[in-house]
């Protein structure tokens, strides 16, 4: 019997192959015993064990259901075989829980939360946000980065070290609620180590120091986001 197609926009999370792997090496099972039980017990008859050998090589990658069997059939949770989660979805999955259990603890009608997942654009309130944190167990990197707002913040984060950083505290502190004197310290230190990087000096060799700080500093730009967080993390540690 042929796998059914995937649904638009509902790719299967990111999947962990060694994990999947080492979990069923660990019970004794193989790649048959595996399919087995996902067809017997799960409702999966396409499920062979060529597929799950497939996913363990990292050439194909189980959907959400398949992901929920296999984790069921390898008695773990679907978290310990999936890798960083990074969207809404993926956490969601991560976790175990349905698209229902997510809307009804944080308070929103089903087809506008499944919005959201699909759009990768939370918009929850303030209090709703809390809840989804909440049960989805993510710290604050992870929760900007799963409600779909580190395009945003990494744009004000550019303006704050290219220009003036003063002026982006308050648009920064709506996303980002962090003590008001961690965040200035954080976008001060940035925008020092940037504007460090670009006064660079013309040398004596083939290429000038100017050339290659611009390199460092479109590199700078390009994980600012990542500069950020770390060095919240350094100064709160």
């Amino acid at each position: 019997m042929r796998r059914p197609r995937a649904l638009p926009n509902q790719p299967g999370p990111p999947f962990n192959a060694p994990a999947a792997r080492g979990l069923r090496a660990a019970l004794g099972m193989g790649p048959e015993h595996v399919a087995h039980g996902m067809r017997v017990s799960y409702g999966l008859p396409y499920v062979t064990a060529d597929l799950v050998i497939a996913w363990e090589r990292g050439t194909a990658a189980p959907s959400s259901p398949e992901l929920t069997a296999l984790a069921r059939v390898l008695w773990c949770s679907p978290g310990e075989l999936v890798g960083r989660p990074r969207t809404l979805r993926e956490h969601r999955v991560a976790r175990g829980l349905a698209p229902e259990d997510v809307a009804l603890t944080v308070g929103l009608e089903l087809l506008a939360y499944l919005r959201m997942e699909e759009n990768d654009e939370w918009r929850g309130t303030e209090r709703q946000s809390a809840a989804l944190a909440d049960l989805l167990e993510l710290n604050l990197p992870d929760f900007v980065t799963a409600t779909g707002r580190n395009g945003k913040l990494a744009e004000l984060l550019r303006g704050a070290v290219t220009t003036r950083w003063q002026a982006y505290v308050r648009p920064v502190s709506r996303m980002v609620p962090l003590n008001r004197r961690l965040l200035e310290g954080t976008l001060q230190e940035l925008h020092r180590d940037y504007q460090g990087q670009m006064a660079a000096t013309p040398s004596w060799g083939g290429t000038s120091a100017a050339e290659n700080s611009s390199g460092d500093g479109r590199d700078f730009l390009d994980r600012i986001v990542e500069h950020f967080w770390s060095r919240v993390e350094a100064s709160t540690a």
